[in-house]
């Protein structure tokens, strides 16, 4: 019988069978065996490749969603200027608009050929400056000034507090650049916050910003309680001008640019003040100056804090709910310097949070209320290093971040481009506004003074963009003018018109 005879098949089937099993493991093993690095490593550039994948999706990701929240589109733009004057005029008309639209009794510009020499105290916010201006005719100033730090402490305590510190820094400026005590001295007091304006020298605060709470100060009249501080201080200083930031930035630049129609605050905080012809101030009760206008304080910082206008995002109202100031201010929240870089933080921590950024490692240092300042942002986008070096130097060295990716950085970089940009878009609403109303397209100067403006990485060119989409071909007529320090040098002249017995004032 044959070999392969029916009987054999089975048997020989499974020892077969049994036998390709057998060599298969062994190959396994011996491959096992001697590869195992190489497969380990294999495995390891795999999952490595997988997580960089993911963490390039989660960056992706997260970055599309903050392009959509953050980004104004052009059609935007034009809407909200059209709310914007709308909300002007309504200010204008009635007391107790969103746009307060403060007259400021300031009813004509300087000629240039004003002279004397007059003292200015700039209070601004976090910072406040003593100033000796010396105005020489033909547009031609001299200008000295120490510049103090408002404690927090002294933002949060009492009206007697702050202002005999600003009473003791006004002597400690005399003293250093020796002028006499005990001479007569007029003065302009930069006051930049919301005031109900009763006079050149006379005003009473509506409501605090900027980060202050001090008691006492409230509806009483600012002039009042820092001629008061004079008193205590045996200095002979007589406040004759009471001025908003943005109407001494004004005053100061139309000394040298008589096209001055406009001046802008674009710092720790923000606001405007532009010149209005007197017939448009519907609410205004008293006389009408010959020149037939007058400047008026904006306050354009508390626009669409009926909450039913600004495109805001969740970050925004988590700003708005910690500050100082719920449901107020709304328009500079998303602008001034006071509020970016919170603005920032809170973007970051909640995608650490998420697992978008650093790996989801949890940075205690980031969770402090304002602790990323936008000084930092100013930073991030001046970084233009292959691998984002100074801005991991921010977070690695700063604040303590273990280790940040190449796709962090960016990602970090990208989201304070998105949020400076947004409030450079919005502070071009503002200036667009007040152009188109007051019909100024074939030509303005607007004065812009502040730390965001002058410091903040392409702000300035941002705000000219945006102004080209709102306005067109005209954009080209209107001149944003950096007014450095113009605010204390504009109370000055101001005074200095008071000084002269301008009835007009």
């Amino acid at each position: 019988m044959s070999f392969w005879s029916q009987d054999n098949r089975v048997p020989l089937f499974v020892f077969g069978l049994t036998t390709g099993i057998a060599l298969s493991a062994a190959v396994q093993y011996l491959f096992s065996s001697f590869a195992p690095e190489k497969t380990s490593e294999a495995e390891n550039q795999l999952s490595a490749n997988n997580n960089a994948l993911t963490a390039r999706k989660q960056v992706e990701t997260a970055s599309q969603r903050l392009e959509r929240e953050f980004t104004l589109s052009t059609a935007m733009l034009h809407n909200l200027v059209k709310a914007f004057i709308r909300d002007m005029e309504r200010g204008l008309k009635r007391e107790g608009a969103v746009m307060k639209m403060i007259p400021s009794y300031v009813v004509r510009r300087p000629t240039g050929e004003e002279k004397g020499t007059y003292l200015a105290l700039d209070l601004g916010g976090s910072n406040f400056r003593v100033c000796e201006v010396t105005l020489k005719g033909k547009g031609q100033v001299r200008s000295r000034q120490k510049k103090f730090v408002v404690s927090e402490e002294l933002k949060n305590g009492t009206a007697v507090a702050l202002f005999d510190f600003f009473a003791d820094c006004v002597a400690q400026t005399m003293e250093e650049y020796n002028i006499d005590k005990q001479a007569s001295l007029k003065m302009g007091f930069t006051f930049s916050f919301p005031v109900n304006q009763q006079g050149l020298n006379k005003g009473t605060l509506y409501h605090w910003t900027k980060g202050f709470t001090t008691s006492g100060v409230v509806g009483v009249d600012a002039v009042q309680l820092l001629q008061d501080a004079f008193v205590r201080k045996n200095l002979k200083i007589n406040v004759t001008a009471l001025v908003n930031d943005t109407v001494g930035t004004l005053i100061s630049h139309a000394y040298v640019d008589t096209a001055t129609i406009m001046g802008v605050i674009l710092g720790t905080g923000t606001n405007a003040a532009y010149v209005e012809k007197i017939e448009n101030i519907t609410k205004w009760t008293g006389p009408k100056p010959a020149t037939g206008e007058m400047i008026v304080n904006m306050e354009w910082g508390a626009w669409g804090q009926d909450g039913i206008i600004l495109p805001t995002t969740e970050y925004d109202v988590k700003v708005d709910r910690a500050s100082p100031n719920p449901q107020k201010q709304s328009y500079e929240k998303m602008i001034s310097g006071l509020y970016l870089g919170e603005l920032v933080r809170y973007v970051i921590v909640d995608l650490i949070s998420t697992g978008q950024l650093f790996a989801g490692s949890r940075c205690e240092a980031l969770e402090k209320e304002h602790s990323f300042d936008t000084a930092h942002m100013s930073r991030i986008e001046r970084d233009h290093s292959m691998e984002l070096t100074d801005t991991r130097s921010i977070f690695e060295d700063l604040y303590g971040v273990k280790k940040t990716t190449l796709s962090d950085r960016r990602l970090v970089k990208r989201i304070c481009e998105l949020v400076g940009t947004r409030a450079a878009r919005l502070a071009a609403i503002g200036v667009a506004s007040v152009i188109t109303k007051t019909n100024k397209l074939d030509g303005a100067t607007v004065a812009v003074d502040g730390s965001v403006f002058e410091h903040y990485p392409h702000f300035a060119n941002r705000m000219r963009d945006a102004l080209r989409e709102l306005l067109g071909i005209n954009a080209d007529n209107i001149v944003l003018a950096q007014a450095r320090d113009g605010s204390g040098q504009g109370a000055a002249l101001i005074a200095a018109l008071a000084d002269n017995g301008d009835e007009k004032f």
